[in-house]
């Protein structure tokens, strides 16, 4: 991603988002908070990867690297287009409004999808049944495999795909098709949502693209080992005779975990990818960048090289670290996209000089984060002095608490100190303490999340590294963009050069390079 101008923007996944339905949708709340980014002139709204979850939520354990949640389906939407009755939405159990349930959410929003599926033959209008006919089409390489794999799922009772029969497991022709007729009506209701969150989501990026605002995704370097993507490609990862993985991604321990992160991911084999020209990773990227305009791709470091740790292990502390494809992976990205990249790399936790060289050699911004500013010197990396311009700065990240949370219980005594020293401050303001050092900062760049332009705590912490559940919750509700927090955050954007109506010249300089 190229800067040419200073720019800023907000961090919030879409589940986030405010609504009637028990979590955050692609309904009109979600058009509300493009006009909030507009009407302070931010210019980036950054999300989570959008894929459906499973066992524990998290958008970083996705079902498939190209489908798209279902949960953020607006239902309002459906109900517009006459394909859902106000009577069943009536029906809806009582959901929190700070809280994503989601179990009740499953419970309830999954069978009313497929509901709407069985009915959509006799209610959708000829030319939105033509739109669902040509999507199917045109998506067909990734979204047959994964309405099937889905479908599989539900019909082993969730269990993961390398627990299933071996005729299943293998993908043997024959079984396949016997699983797809007995599965018809389950493969149409999976395409159905896909297509519908595809014209939903895509609607809204057109809307906030018009508004100038890019949408910066995420793509999770890995995969889920109970993922279409694995199941379909098989040969790609380190999986034995019975499709069980031998190796496991994580990282050795580090700010997050004295034990490390066992993510438990199956790992590629690069050398396989490298010789058909890593087209699966290219079809990825492809696909990504349908739905957002730019991609953070989380844990770059892994291009360069990658803790590997065996399947058996029980923490992360046993691995080593093995050379990733490095160069060679995104010069053929590069002949796919062109010279300009629309890629953040997430550069944090431990970054080595090989690191360093292969995201500056493809002048990819890399990532600061102010909360992990405090913790040794002046000469720390995290400190605003220390930033040269091509870098994206946060106050947090989604991996963090919140700056006002972080301030009051997550901060030892001496980066509380350090903090207030290092901006002068009596520490009464700290999360907004640290939101303006970043858009003040000379990062081209600078995204903060939500929750600390409101000033939250602890309780509004989207995740907790190493925690089981309880994570990727939170929401607010609209009476909290309130006037007084626009203005704040507009002032900021002005004060501090981020609005990109300030740079229209050709005499803006080239980025510069740590």
């Amino acid at each position: 991603m190229m800067q040419t101008v200073r720019r800023s923007g907000v961090l919030l996944h879409p589940t986030s988002l405010p609504g009637p339905y028990g979590v955050g949708s692609f309904n009109q709340d979600a058009y509300r908070w493009v006009d909030f980014l507009a009407s302070t002139h931010q210019t980036l709204w950054q999300v989570l990867p959008l894929g459906p979850t499973g066992y524990g939520d998290s958008p970083y354990q996705s079902f498939s690297s190209f489908a798209g949640n279902p949960s953020l389906i607006s239902l309002e939407d459906l109900l517009e287009a006459g394909l859902v009755d106000q009577a069943l939405l009536d029906q809806a159990p009582v959901f929190d409004r700070q809280r994503v349930d989601f179990g009740l959410l499953y419970t309830w929003k999954r069978p009313l999808l497929r509901q709407i599926a069985e009915e959509f033959p006799r209610r959708a209008s000829a030319a939105l049944q033509a739109e669902f006919a040509q999507f199917c089409a045109e998506q067909a390489g990734w979204l047959d495999d994964y309405a099937l794999f889905m479908a599989l799922k539900d019909a082993h009772q969730g269990a993961p795909w390398n627990q299933w029969g071996m005729p299943l497991r293998s993908r043997q022709p024959a079984a396949l098709a016997a699983a797809s007729a007995r599965h018809a009506a389950a493969l149409f209701s999976h395409k159905l949502n896909q297509w519908l969150f595809y014209r939903q989501w895509l609607a809204l990026k057109a809307y906030a693209n018009h508004q100038g605002i890019e949408v910066v995704g995420d793509i999770p370097i890995f995969v889920a080992m109970d993922s279409s993507d694995a199941w379909s490609n098989p040969q790609e990862f380190y999986l034995d005779n019975d499709f069980q993985p031998t190796v496991v991604a994580g990282v050795p321990p580090d700010y997050f975990s004295v034990t490390g992160q066992l993510w438990g991911n199956p790992l590629y084999r690069w050398e396989t990818m490298a010789q058909n020209g890593y087209r699966w990773w290219l079809r990825r990227i492809q696909a990504a960048l349908q739905l957002y305009d730019v991609v953070r791709i989380d844990h770059f470091r892994g291009f360069a090289g990658y803790w590997e740790i065996p399947a058996s292990a029980e923490t992360a502390v046993h691995g080593r670290w093995v050379p990733g494809p490095g160069a060679h992976f995104f010069e053929a990205v590069r002949s796919e996209l062109g010279e300009d990249l629309p890629i953040i790399a997430e550069d944090l936790g431990e970054i080595t000089p090989d690191v360093v060289e292969l995201r500056d050699r493809f002048g990819l911004p890399g990532m600061k984060v102010l909360q992990f500013a405090f913790s040794t010197d002046a000469t720390d990396k995290f400190l605003p002095h220390n930033f040269t311009r091509n870098f994206v700065v946060y106050s947090g990240t989604h991996d963090n608490d919140t700056s006002w949370g972080w301030y009051r219980t997550s901060a030892t005594d001496s980066e509380r100190d350090a903090f207030r020293r290092y901006f002068r401050t009596d520490g009464h303001d700290a999360a907004w303490t640290l939101v303006e050092g970043a858009f003040r900062s000379v990062a081209d760049t600078a995204i903060v999340p939500l929750q600390d332009l409101l000033n939250l705590g602890s309780e509004a912490r989207m995740n907790l590294p190493g925690r089981a559940a309880g994570n990727w919750t939170w929401r607010f509700v609209p009476e909290q963009l309130n006037g007084h927090v626009s203005a704040r955050l507009l002032e900021a954007t002005e004060l501090y050069g981020r609005n990109p109506a300030l740079y229209a010249g050709p005499e803006i300089l080239q980025n510069g390079q740590e």
